[in-house]
């Protein structure tokens, strides 16, 4: 229930990175700023080039693509909003709030349920590799994603209609540098025990059960290719599944550093960092780990720019022709 002398807010104050001297301002705008802009090429050169080669019109590519895709969406929910913070202090109103908090826990959950999909896509590869095309047929792979993109929505606005309903102390400054639910619920001054009930139940759920799928999925896979007498076929298959361990190992272990822990151990300075490293990190990182160590991806990549640069010269050439 609300106490009876306290005023609401419907704006809020976002300190995040301001409260560094203005020289580090400075540096960590340009810094966020370069990281922005190569998550955004990252992806999107990912997604170009998985549309445009054939060959990679696959479940583990439509995975990848889709990942990319939910990166990019991720990643825009955030850092422009931070960039903006990192020069001066950005106040948000409320409903601008719900919106960044509803998408951040769509593109979040889209995130977790991608990993958990792309770990299964691994498991029937590796351990059934003569059922995979019949398993991982195009209907059952766009079944996958559109059940999880349903269950993110859902689950997005749960939460935001759980915190909608709050009011908020009149100190309505936030030590972050975007609406976090959990630096949210602090300033409210009504009663949070189902938002905090729901964060650590059903979102807890949410989280957790892709984290087991993927769990048991690699230790299948291990299980196979342990048992593979050539050296450079178990390589070849953990080459292929190492850059995926990579990838969710970064987004758990943050994840569950800021969500998942004792309220006594809460820092708002570990938070922030953690949450920088998934919100900023691993979006324009997964790019780097799906792409470096892929042959198929390298090989699109280079098609596709060839091409655009041989387009580009041929125009350059007619021009000059006409002149």
């Amino acid at each position: 229930m609300s106490e009876p002398n306290q005023s609401s807010v419907s704006e809020f104050l976002l300190l995040g990175l301001s409260r560094h001297p203005q020289q580090q301002k400075k540096f960590l705008f340009i810094l966020f700023l370069s990281m922005y802009l190569t998550t955004v090429l990252g992806n999107l050169l990912i997604i170009l080039a998985i549309s445009k080669d054939f060959r990679l019109h696959t479940p583990m590519y439509f995975f990848l693509c889709s990942l990319s895709f939910v990166d990019l969406c991720f990643s825009s929910t955030i850092v422009p909003n931070m960039l903006t913070n990192t020069l001066s202090s950005e106040t948000m109103s409320f409903p601008e709030c719900l919106m960044q908090i509803y998408f951040f826990n769509v593109f979040g959950d889209m995130e977790n349920f991608l990993l958990a999909v792309m770990a299964y896509d691994r498991f029937v590869a590796v351990c059934h590799p003569l059922h995979y095309t019949t398993k991982m047929t195009h209907q059952f792979c766009a079944l996958l994603v559109t059940g999880s993109w349903v269950i993110a929505i859902l689950n997005a606005l749960l939460h935001t209609l759980l915190m909608a309903r709050l009011s908020f102390h009149a100190d309505n400054t936030i030590p972050h540098f975007f609406c976090e639910m959990t630096a949210l619920l602090r300033l409210s001054y009504s009663d949070t025990h189902l938002n905090e009930m729901m964060i650590l139940t059903e979102g807890g759920l949410i989280m957790m059960i892709p984290l087991v799928c993927i769990l048991v999925s690699y230790i299948s896979i291990t299980s196979a290719v342990l048992r593979v007498p050539s050296t450079k076929g178990k390589w070849k298959a953990f080459s292929t599944c190492g850059s995926h361990l990579a990838a969710v190992s970064l987004f758990y272990g943050t994840i569950i550093a800021v969500y998942f822990k004792p309220s006594s151990s809460n820092s708002a300075k570990n938070d922030i960092v953690a949450a920088v490293m998934y919100t900023v990190m691993t979006p324009m990182l997964n790019p780097f780990i799906y792409s470096l160590r892929n042959k198929d991806i390298k090989g699109a990549l280079t098609k596709m720019i060839a091409m655009n640069c041989f387009s580009v010269q041929q125009k350059s050439f007619s021009l000059v022709s006409k002149m």
